[in-house]
């Protein structure tokens, strides 16, 4: 890919998403949380300067030394926060067809490599994705990170990752408390198992009227704590019943 082709869809700004998901590879199975980070450099974006990288990294650690940096706006919205700005400009339809181009790209990069990457169904990942959208709305995929920082920059990126992490041994279910029927776990949804799991009717965006939704909510309402307390009090009152 040449990205000197390629303007960000915030012409002012360069801008990347971080998603992180959990996979296994055989059967391929991938789980893909609902939060993550769009992040944007602090200078203004031009291509007469490519060396610049307070133009063209947008890393934290790099952006906060750039000598105009405001630590109290920031480089960074939630996943959410850029849903919401994209839903306002572009419309539902748009915006639900974006986060479908991310979702198939996710699924067609762990395709490619499915049969060269070592595989053992004890195992499985987590990895990061950093996503451009350019100003024609369209989904480059930048890197896939095989070991995405875990390292807190700050409150926010500190909840989020503590929260999928804890999700990520929710969904693994050592304690076997789960049916394995699931196709939401906390945070984490169920967007391929050996095949594309789609959405329940109740819980679809809009799209259309598409009966065949992905079963994908990246940058919709987390609600993680919620949702596992209700999910847990279903089972056990499920349990309680069959005993």
């Amino acid at each position: 890919m040449n990205l000197k082709y390629t303007i960000p869809i915030f012409h002012n700004h360069l801008s990347y998403l971080l998603i992180h998901f959990l996979h296994q590879i055989s059967p391929l199975k991938v789980w893909i949380y609902r939060s993550g980070f769009a992040r944007f450099s602090n200078t203004r974006y031009s291509l007469d300067a490519i060396s610049d990288s307070y133009i063209h990294l947008t890393n934290v650690a790099i952006q906060k030394t750039a000598p105009d940096y405001d630590p109290e706006k920031g480089c960074k919205w939630s996943i959410q926060q850029l849903r919401q700005y994209l839903n306002a400009k572009h419309g539902l339809k748009v915006v639900s067809d974006i986060f479908c181009q991310i979702d198939c790209t996710i699924i067609k990069s762990l395709q490619s490599v499915q049969k060269i990457i070592i595989n053992d169904k004890h195992c499985f990942e987590t990895f990061g994705y950093d996503i451009l959208l350019d100003d024609q709305l369209k989904v480059w995929l930048i890197e896939i990170n095989a070991c995405p920082s875990l390292t807190a920059s700050g409150k926010e990126d500190y909840d989020l990752k503590f929260g999928m992490l804890t999700d990520v041994l929710n969904v693994l279910d050592l304690e076997n408390r789960l049916t394995g029927k699931e196709k939401r776990v906390g945070g984490f949804d169920l967007l391929w198992d050996d095949g594309p799991v789609f959405a329940d009717e109740g819980n679809m965006l809009i799209n259309g009227n598409s009966p065949t939704i992905m079963n994908s909510f990246l940058g919709c309402k987390n609600g993680r704590k919620i949702h596992l307390r209700q999910m847990y009090q279903s089972l056990a009152a499920s349990q309680k019943k069959e005993s």
